[in-house]
């Protein structure tokens, strides 16, 4: 990519200044190029820069013509200035549509080494599609200024946000980090290090949506993953293996994470001192203040990310699946009046008002109370009034609402401290485990239990053990559940099959699920025969909790990705009206699930991985999904004798212990 014509004599009164000259705090400059932000920090003497910024300003026209498309466009007001350039908004005289134009002129980049970062700039950007990155739309350059339409953000920027409002609210953070981590994983799936991640470089749109912009000191990973040991970005956000010229690395941009975690909740840098080497040493020991005001959740993921070994940083995925996440509440959107005031959250009330509210949301009419006779004389286990079920749990930090959830956001709850170490190293340690009291039927968990536990003791007890390779597969059909939604706290547990069918286990102990493919209508009370309706039948002290099945189901539709599918069984294969979700356990390495027809099912957060032990067809199959979301599946007696390798046999054993808690 060539920008400057061949004739263009190259500058050479410039000078450069060096790192550490009175570099400032906060946002602060930054080491490099391609900033749209004060500052100068190596960057060109502050006597030629003023000189050709006023030289910038007499030859920028106010109407600016693309030489490749004939475009005309009007150039609006300044939207931001840096040391090598200024962004203005600029209007498509033909069309109207708004972008933003960042303009660097040809005196900045004289010198060879600017030159090259301007075009790795574009050569980056302009190939890059997501809902979380600024779009890039097109670039050209006249005589003397190269120009770069880019999508217009009219929120301006995560640190204007945090001017006007000092700090953020917990779930504020969640919506913004979720939006942010989304692009960043895909700019490392590009192969690209962004370098310079920070408030100012976070732009908000009309939406609120939340993208990744100013790619100016972006770069590509060499094989290894990492890029040279050149010291750039912004000094508060380096990394300590920046600072000591071992190279950026996405674990550099995951440390630039921590840190703007921490200044949106407290409303200052972490590491703030009035001197660079001092501010470098505390970076390096990753020593900072720890705000007792923030949840513990919230100091955890911070320290998480804040580790100074690069390998004890959490990936992109294991954030999304941290505490911090999966146990408080994030909106969906976010109000433009949070851009200067504290939204207000509303705190949805116990099960039964949603119950109501739900009926009013979904069913389009009026609230429909829950006849408590109805309901027991013809369901003996249903409570008649659920308002109270969530008395004695412990109430959810700063007011938030537990929800966690399972397959494209994460669904797992990290308990322990990362350590950049495989999921199946840490299967070895003792089983913790939580789950919700819930009305359930009379007696043990089930005729599931111990079946399912025999096997996996024989899977282990016989054959040889870490066997190099699996024994050759079989493809069976097997029903498994590829998403799930846990809001036990406060209304229940809500799963997805791979038949496309949609389930939730109510905190009361009932269950409903709609079915596929004709959408039928299961209730159970976990005593006597499930009724099943056609769901214009439901009856009318139902209709609140087919509601919330509703809004469980939308909710898996519109936010969550596949999981792993193992080949579903044909629909007439599957026993009316169907299985049901009796039991589940949460441990900080897995979920495990049981259901009516014996099904086993234990999910593996970190690595995604899955075991399903069903019993369709000719007996117990064994089905594993592995990472790339392949399923095999084994006979357990072709496992007791041929044995199996040490990933799957360190998951069977996990699953014992988990299966044991029940």
């Amino acid at each position: 990519m060539k920008l400057w014509p061949a004739r263009l004599t190259l500058q050479t009164g410039a000078q450069c200044r060096t790192l550490g000259q009175g570099q400032g705090q906060g946002q602060g400059p930054r080491v490099g190029v391609g900033g749209l932000r004060g500052g100068v920090a190596g960057g060109w003497d502050r006597m030629d820069l003023r000189g050709s910024r006023r030289r910038e300003r007499d030859t920028l026209g106010r109407f600016i013509r693309d030489p490749g498309t004939g475009r005309i466009y009007k150039r609006g007001k300044l939207l931001g200035k840096g040391a090598f350039g200024r962004c203005y908004k600029l209007t498509d005289m033909s069309t109207n549509r708004v972008f933003a134009l960042k303009v660097v002129p040809r005196t900045h980049t004289g010198h060879l080494e600017q030159r090259g970062k301007v075009e790795r700039e574009i050569e980056l950007h302009s190939c890059l599609r997501h809902r979380n990155v600024v779009g890039f739309h097109r670039h050209f350059a006249d005589h003397d200024h190269i120009y770069m339409v880019l999508e217009y953000c009219s929120r301006k920027s995560l640190a204007h946000i945090l001017k006007a409002r000092k700090t953020l609210t917990e779930p504020e953070a969640r919506y913004y980090l979720r939006g942010i981590v989304g692009g960043l994983r895909y700019l490392h799936q590009q192969g690209i290090i962004h370098r310079d991640l920070k408030l100012s470089n976070f732009f908000v749109n009309k939406n609120m949506e939340v993208k990744i912009g100013d790619l100016g000191l972006a770069t590509r990973a060499e094989p290894g993953g990492r890029c040279r040991g050149v010291l750039c970005g912004t000094p508060n956000y380096l990394a300590p293996e920046v600072i000591s010229r071992k190279g950026h690395s996405v674990q550099s941009d995951v440390w630039a994470l921590g840190c703007i975690m921490y200044t949106v909740l407290t409303g200052s840098s972490p590491f703030k001192v009035s001197h660079l080497r001092e501010m470098y040493q505390s970076i390096r020991e990753a020593r900072y203040p720890v705000p007792a005001h923030l949840s513990p959740h919230a100091r955890h993921l911070v320290a998480c990310l804040l580790a100074p070994n690069p390998a004890n940083r959490p990936s992109l995925d294991q954030i999304l699946a941290h505490d911090f996440f999966t146990q408080g509440f994030t909106p969906d959107r976010l109000p433009t009046r949070s851009c200067y005031a504290a939204p207000i959250f509303a705190v949805t009330q116990p099960l039964g008002k949603l119950f109501q509210k739900a009926t009013q949301r979904f069913l389009g009419g009026t609230a429909l109370p829950l006849p408590a006779q109805q309901a027991r004389e013809r369901w003996p286990m249903a409570s008649p009034t659920v308002a109270g079920c969530h008395h004695g749990l412990p109430p959810a930090e700063n007011g938030d609402l537990v929800l966690q959830f399972g397959e494209g956001r994460m669904g797992a709850t990290p308990r322990v401290p990362f350590s950049g170490r495989s999921g199946s190293s840490s299967l070895s340690r003792p089983v913790t485990v939580s789950s919700f009291p819930t009305a359930r039927p009379e007696g043990s968990p089930g005729l599931g239990v111990h079946p399912a536990t025999r096997i996996l003791q024989c899977c282990l007890d016989s054959g040889p053990p870490g066997k190099a390779s699996l024994p050759p597969p079989q493809l069976r059909p097997v029903l498994c559940v590829t998403k799930w939604v846990d809001y036990s706290n406060k209304y229940g547990f809500g799963y997805q099959l791979s038949d496309g069918g949609f389930a939730v286990l109510l905190r009361d102990g009932t269950h409903m699920a709609l079915r596929p493919p004709l959408g039928c209508v299961c209730y159970s009370t976990g005593q006597g025969e499930p009724m099943t309706f056609s769901r214009t039948e439901v009856p009318r002290f139902l209709a609140g909790k087919l509601a919330v099945l509703q809004f469980f189901t939308r909710y898996m539709q519109q936010q969550l990705l596949e999981g792993g599918n193992p080949p579903t069984p044909p629909l007439a294969d599957i026993a009316v009206p169907g299985v049901s979700l009796q039991h589940f356990l949460k441990s900080d390495q897995a979920l495990l699930m049981l259901f009516s027809d014996g099904t086993l099912q234990v999910n593996f957060y970190r690595d995604r991985t899955k075991l399903v032990l069903s019993w369709m067809g000719e007996g117990p199959l064994l089905t594993y999904i592995d990472q790339e979301r392949r399923a095999t599946s084994y006979q357990p007696g072709t496992l007791q004798r041929e044995g199996c390798a040490s990933p799957l046999r360190q998951r069977l054993s996990y699953a014992l212990r988990l299966l044991q808690k029940l």
